[in-house]
C-alpha cells in the first residue's frame, strides 16, 4: 500500500488534529534544519538536542496559533531561537561572561587548518564563545536581529548587546589568528625539512 504524499498545509492540519503520523512527518522534515539552529545557540550536542525537543513540543502545542503569515519554517525558527534563549536563561547563563583568556582552542596539526576549515569547525569556534557573546553573535550576525531587538529579547541594554557582539567578533578573530599562526609555523617546518 502506497501512502499518499501530503503538502505542508495538510500535514499541519493533521498535526493539529493530533495525528501522530503527521507529527512524525513534520518532525522528520524540519528537525535537521532546526537542529542546526539549535546548535548555533547551544554549548554542545546534548543541549542542542534538548532544545530541539523542547522546541518541537512548543511547535506542536502552539500549531493552532500559526496563521500562515510568512513561512512555516520561519515561524518554527523563531520558536527554536526563543527556546534556545530560554534554555540558557533558566540556567542563568546568558549574562555570565567567561574570561576569554581561559578559553582553550583545539588546534589542528594539519598545515591547512584554516583553509580547510569546515562549517562544523567554525560552529565549534562559535560554540566555545561565552554564552552571552555567542547568543548576541548568532542573533545579530546570523539571524539579522538589530541591537534593539536583541536588547528586548535578552533583557539587556543596547550597549551591552553591542559590547557582547564586539567581544564575540574580537574573540573569533583572535582564535582564527592563532590558527593562522600555527598553520604558517607548520608550513615553515614542512618546507624547511
Amino acid at each position: 500500500m502506497v501512502e499518499k504524499e501530503y503538502n505542508e498545509k495538510e500535514i499541519i492540519g493533521r498535526c493539529i488534529m493530533g495525528d501522530r503520523k503527521a507529527q512524525t512527518l513534520l518532525y522528520k522534515k524540519h528537525s535537521p534544519k532546526m537542529f542546526g539552529i539549535c546548535m548555533r545557540y547551544a554549548k554542545n550536542n546534548t543541549d542542542a538536542e534538548d532544545i530541539l525537543q523542547e522546541g518541537f513540543i512548543k511547535v506542536f502545542r502552539y500549531l493552532n496559533d500559526y496563521r500562515g503569515d510568512g513561512s512555516f519554517e520561519g515561524w518554527m525558527r523563531r520558536i527554536m531561537i526563543t527556546t534556545s534563549l530560554n534554555f540558557y536563561k533558566k540556567k542563568n547563563l546568558l549574562k555570565n561572561d567567561i574570561d576569554l583568556d581561559r578559553l582553550k582552542i583545539n588546534l589542528s596539526s594539519s598545515p591547512e587548518a584554516i583553509s580547510n576549515m569546515t562549517m562544523d569547525e567554525l560552529l565549534t569556534l562559535i560554540q566555545k564563545l561565552p554564552t552571552g557573546y555567542r547568543t548576541v553573535f548568532n542573533l545579530n550576525t546570523i539571524e539579522g536581529y538589530t541591537h534593539q531587538e536583541i536588547s528586548e529579547l535578552l533583557n539587556i541594554s543596547i550597549n551591552t548587546s553591542k559590547s557582547q557582539l564586539s567581544r564575540a567578533k574580537s574573540s573569533l578573530k583572535s582564535k582564527l589568528a592563532k590558527l593562522l599562526a600555527v598553520e604558517s609555523e607548520l608550513l615553515e617546518l614542512a618546507t624547511s625539512a
